[in-house]
């Protein structure tokens, strides 16, 4: 039931899902998003959670031997799927991302793009990638923050939020750099690179690797 709940908020949006997104914090920081994550290079066999409309999966493909890209909504699943459908080495796939039914160890890299702080438990959502990343796999996380953000743009930038999304979901959560390293570490990840990315808008770019146990 509440699955069916999350999807329904989500796809209720799969037709204006990306013009909102760069109507809220604006396309030229999207495409400086996209930027940072075309310098990760060799990323092999890579699971992505939340892919959503597959804004920055073509990215992550460029990169990679093939890409898994999942997300709980059927209907942002299809919007991708039509995104990139001359990319062959995508696979769609509909899963969710506490429990997916992928084998231990199978990713070189998991990414989630603007995910980590609109779900319920962060903290699941890693001890899930640590399950399904080889040893020495590499976690990528961007998402969205107003960490560091000036309070009038945090003010404009919630406003054109109620405009075209409305109420923001149940669950929200408001990381640092700090906080969500210290969460990776916590689930058994080192870091390797945490920054931030972006002027007026901001988003938070960590990246960590799977320890040896």
């Amino acid at each position: 039931m509440e699955d069916e709940i999350k999807e329904k908020y989500w796809s209720r949006f799969s037709a204006t899902y990306d013009k909102n997104q760069e109507y809220v914090v604006g396309k030229d920081f999207l495409n400086e998003v996209k930027i940072t994550l075309n310098n990760l290079t060799d990323l092999g066999e890579v699971l992505e959670l939340g892919c959503g409309t597959g804004y920055f999966t073509e990215v992550i493909a460029n990169n990679s031997n093939h890409v898994f890209a999942t997300d709980l909504s059927d209907e942002l699943l299809e919007n991708a799927k039509k995104r990139l459908s001359s990319i062959k080495h995508i696979t769609f796939q509909k899963e969710n991302c506490y429990n997916t039914s992928f084998e231990s160890e199978k990713f070189d890299t998991v990414f989630m793009a603007n995910l980590i702080h609109v779900i319920e438990a962060p903290s699941k959502v890693l001890q899930e990638c640590f399950r399904v990343l080889k040893d020495d796999g590499l976690l990528i996380i961007t998402s969205f923050t107003d960490y560091s953000m000036k309070p009038l743009e945090i003010i404009k930038l919630g406003l054109r939020f109620m405009k075209v999304w409305g109420k923001p979901p149940r669950y929200t959560h408001r990381f640092s750099p700090d906080s969500l390293g210290s969460l990776m570490v916590s689930k058994g990840f080192s870091i390797e690179e945490s920054k931030i990315v972006g002027n007026k808008s901001k988003s938070l770019f960590l990246t960590g690797r799977k320890k040896y146990r």
